[in-house]
């Protein structure tokens, strides 16, 4: 996991300087190695390493080819290296062991087709001396984060929006996505970022940049890929899809153990955790470097710990339990908004930040969790109840749009989402998968794991896995009022009924009663400063 930056254009100042300055805002996210390199007339291209795969300094980037034609910086982890290195050994010769190397022949060999072969989580970017072309390109999900800007006739990129700033673009809001992150709770659209001028690659786009001109192209087609998926599924047994499935799910998670540091485990008391928990047990028996990690907040109406107890016991696994508590809000949430550069989930953000922390503290780099099952197997409560929201177990809206003023409520827009699909449960997944629920705890996450120097890993997120369970039938899904119904029976083998057959449960902390007690003056203070630079009537 890493940093990358670069600036592409004859008309930026010291763009050295710039570079250098950008790696330095994210010095967090690659402390092992960091380096900036003029690959082209007018092109720096910048990169911090955070050691995973192949920990010899050859695998250092920027990485040149042999004859110096092209150089990629690479943030991200391709699990298949090993096996697209094996296919390209009739191509190429290779220096390292790293899979920054196999990426770039990859790209040589097959140019952006190469996207579709990846098996993994990626940002990254290709300079090309020859025709003095960049390309960069974003994983099927947008695990990794890639920002943008054009300024003076120059392209700069970062994995981070601070970075950007670093390199002196101007910090000036998105008073429209602002307005509508209040007014409707959206967190803006793909491209879109809270910041004037900042955007993102979406998920599953790649760019091209040649003489200034600018090219984004959408490669990971996920209609298209359901749509070629669901007839083999449509009149498969329960036994045909439970052996595929899970050949799936064994495979996806032996290659996220891929790693030259050791792994752990995020862990909470649910379902997906638990079977992830159960299969890590089974496929590495003999593994005892495995560490496994929690939080609580010290109430019991909202932790999770004895169910966590009772899944680790099975496993003999190390477990470290960090506690968020009232008094530590104030300080982890200032840091946490330095963290973030946009809004975040709230305080279960801050507890992840000290779960990060932890492991780093006990070296264990690379972190495995059980994010993206409920939106494969339509997981949350809304799916079944139509009630149009976006958070599992809120029945009204947590939204108060009515104390801003008129003129800024009037620059929010209704948030729109495509519905490519005839079902409206589909819809509502594609929604989650692409729009609101993934992109948003993806970069919540990303931020606070490589704020500690670690690697998120998120096996679930295979995109093997997401596109079978998506088309599968609805009655796989859902059936008798029970979600996940199919993953449900699944587990059967792996997990006692009481974790198996328990609902779905929000991951929370006690912010309400906290905010309302011992936060209310903190809370008091920050509402009234943002008031009076706002324009908010606290009176409403």
């Amino acid at each position: 996991m890493c940093a990358i930056a670069g600036i592409v254009g004859d008309e930026f100042p010291d763009k050295d300087v710039a570079v250098a300055n950008m790696l330095a805002s994210m010095r967090h996210r690659g402390p092992d190695h960091t380096a900036v390199r003029k690959v082209g007339v007018h092109t720096f291209l910048g990169h911090n390493r955070l050691s995973i795969i192949d920990l010899d300094a050859a695998a250092n980037q920027p990485f040149v080819n042999e004859d110096g034609r092209y150089t990629i910086v690479f943030n991200g982890e391709i699990y298949n290296y090993i096996e697209l290195r094996i296919q390209l050994l009739s191509y190429f010769t290779f220096r390292t062991n790293s899979d920054t190397e196999v990426l770039l022949a990859a790209y040589r060999k097959w140019g952006y087709q190469c996207l579709d072969q990846l098996i993994g989580m990626f940002s990254f970017a290709i300079w090309d001396n020859v025709e003095n072309v960049l390309f960069a390109a974003r994983d099927r999900f947008g695990i990794k984060p890639f920002y943008y800007c054009e300024v003076n006739n120059s392209f700069l990129f970062a994995s981070e929006i601070k970075a950007l700033w670093s390199a002196g673009i101007v910090q000036v809001r998105n008073q429209k996505v602002w307005s509508s992150y209040f007014v409707y709770g959206s967190y803006g659209m793909p491209e879109e970022t809270f910041w004037q001028g900042i955007q993102q690659l979406p998920a599953g786009h790649f760019l091209i940049l040649k003489n200034g001109n600018l090219k984004i192209n959408r490669w990971y087609n996920f209609e298209e890929r359901i749509a070629r998926i669901q007839p083999v599924w449509r009149d498969a047994s329960e036994s045909e899809i439970t052996e595929r499935y899970m050949e799936l799910l064994h495979e996806s998670i032996i290659l996220r153990f891929r790693s030259d540091v050791p792994v752990g485990l995020n862990v909470s008391g649910g379902l997906d955790s638990a079977l992830l928990i159960s299969l890590v047990k089974d496929l590495f028996p003999n593994n005892e470097t495995i560490n496994a990690f929690t939080f609580t907040t010290g109430n019991p109406d909202y932790d999770e710990l004895p169910f966590v107890k009772m899944l680790i016991d099975a496993t003999k696994y190390p477990l470290h339990n960090i506690q968020l508590l009232a008094k530590d809000v104030p300080d982890l949430a200032e840091e946490m908004a330095l963290v973030q550069d946009e809004p975040y989930g709230g305080l279960p953000t801050l507890a992840y930040a000290g779960l990060f922390e932890a492991a780093r503290q006990r070296n264990t780099i690379v972190l495995l969790e059980g994010q993206g099952m409920d939106e494969a197997w339509a997981g949350y409560d809304y799916y079944q109840t139509g009630s149009g929201s976006v958070v599992q177990g809120v029945t009204g809206s947590p939204l108060r749009p009515n104390v801003f003023t008129e003129e800024f409520i009037k620059l929010a827009e209704r948030p729109h989402y495509r519905e490519p699909f005839e079902q409206k449960l589909l819809n509502l997944q594609f929604r989650d998968l692409f729009f609101t629920k993934i992109p948003r705890v993806l970069r919540f996450n990303d931020r606070v794991s490589m704020k500690y120097s670690t690697e998120l890993r998120e096996p679930f997120l295979d995109h093997r896995l997401v596109e079978m369970a998506f088309a599968l039938p609805e009655h796989w899904k859902i059936n008798d009022n029970t979600a996940k119904y199919l993953l449900r029976k699944i587990t059967k083998k792996y997990l006692s009924e009481n974790i198996r057959l328990a609902p779905k449960r929000a991951l929370q902390t006690p912010q309400r009663k906290w905010l309302a007690k011992e936060l209310r003056d903190w809370a008091d203070v920050k509402i009234k400063s943002f008031a009076n630079s706002e324009g908010v009537n606290t009176a409403k």
